[in-house]
């Protein structure tokens, strides 16, 4: 065999092959288009939207099952990421939201709802619902739905008239003992040294006690109105008890005082907002401690109390203590175990109501194990910083 037959071959079978080649891709391209062309559109081009996750609002596209299959940063920040993919009812469980969906759906009008969730605290929206027209954001029926943040305005309006009311009729008392021990120091009594040495001084505790019901009414308006507001920063519980220790340094004189928290540990919070829970039940263990005076900082990290992995501190003391029965009534607004110890200790029946409020801003757990005479612990989970 000659080489010009031997390349002649080798001609030849190279050009069957690019024969096959070119015949194999071109059925793969009607196939990949038959498939493309078969396959229902999908949102993932809203991606491609970034402005959308610019918004500082909640953002979701239900199709007409009520399927999320689309949701801004916002709205994975404040539901999750499995909120993708899921029933709306299963993220946000008000009837009369999903019953304007449907509406929305069935009369292909838009529809303005206000609703009032709970994920974990109360907050509340102005949902639009908009029924979508444009095929190309969903192959079938869908709606667009936008959901306002109006918590704050809500709550403003709300803690405005409850400051009012609480503050009123708190403020009755001593004002009235004001009052009274004035009208007497200035009319029949204006003469009187012994009755005035008597009465200036009952004046001013109820003028201090006046000052203290104030401040503590105006802190816990402030802490309510923003509760739906995680801190963010890095606060090391350490330098809180230090603080603390600092704040009742002479009071904690009279006492067995022992602060196990020794170690840098570093929670997710407010600095402030921490420093008045623990200062808080700090006062409480040494207004309501007689003879058993010992106050003891405990803490750990513990895992399955909240998302994650969480600090336990513990405040304990062998006070009086509370009845079982009334453990869970303590964090009300105003609510006092003994209301005449309270007041000869200067409470405003306002402190473990504002410690409460701001453990929930914080997301953790503040719990209470007592009973009389058995003294008392507070206990606080906080999530660790990570």
């Amino acid at each position: 065999m000659t080489i010009e037959s031997v390349i002649g071959i080798l001609l030849l079978l190279f050009s069957f092959i690019l024969i096959l080649f070119y015949r194999n891709k071109a059925r793969r391209n009607e196939t990949n288009l038959r498939i493309k062309k078969n396959t229902p559109k999908t949102p993932i081009h809203f991606k491609e939207i970034n402005f959308l996750n610019e918004i500082n609002d909640p953002i979701i596209l239900l199709d007409k099952y009520k399927t999320i299959n689309y949701i801004n940063k916002e709205g994975i920040k404040k539901f999750g990421n499995q909120a993708l993919g899921k029933h709306i009812a299963s993220i946000i469980r008000v009837p009369d939201l999903l019953q304007s969906i449907d509406l929305c759906l069935a009369n292909k009008t838009n529809e303005i709802v206000d609703i009032e969730i709970n994920i974990p605290l109360f907050q509340f929206f102005k949902a639009s619902i908009i029924y979508n027209k444009n095929k190309d954001l969903q192959y079938d029926e869908s709606v667009v739905l936008f959901l306002k943040d109006i918590t704050e305005i809500i709550k403003a309006q709300r803690f405005r008239s409850d400051f009012i009311a609480n503050a009123s009729h708190e403020l009755k008392t001593p004002l009235v003992s004001i009052k009274g021990f004035l009208e007497t120091i200035s009319g029949p009594a204006k003469d009187d040294k012994k009755a005035q040495e008597e009465f200036i001084p009952i004046i001013l505790q109820q003028a201090n006690r006046m000052e203290n019901l104030i401040n503590d009414l105006l802190s816990l308006s402030r802490i309510e109105l923003e509760e739906h507001l995680q801190p963010q920063d890095k606060v090391n519980l350490k330098e809180i008890f230090q603080s603390v220790e600092d704040i009742h340094q002479n009071k904690l004189k009279e006492f067995e005082f022992k602060n196990n928290l020794t170690e840098d540990i570093y929670v997710k919070g407010d600095y402030e907002g921490l420093l008045k829970v623990f200062s808080n039940l700090i006062d409480n263990s040494i207004k309501y401690s007689e003879n058993n005076k010992i106050i003891e900082i405990n803490h750990r990290e513990i895992k399955g109390k909240l998302l994650g992995i969480a600090y336990e501190i513990i405040v304990s003391d062998r006070g009086i203590g509370i009845h079982k029965d009334k453990i869970n009534r303590v964090t009300e607004r105003f609510f006092r175990v003994d209301p005449f110890k309270s007041s000869q200790r200067g409470g405003t029946g306002l402190g473990l109501s504002i410690v409460k409020h701001e453990i929930n801003k914080h997301r953790g757990v503040f719990e209470i194990e007592s009973d009389l005479g058995m003294g008392t612990k507070s206990i606080v989970y906080l999530p660790k910083y990570d």
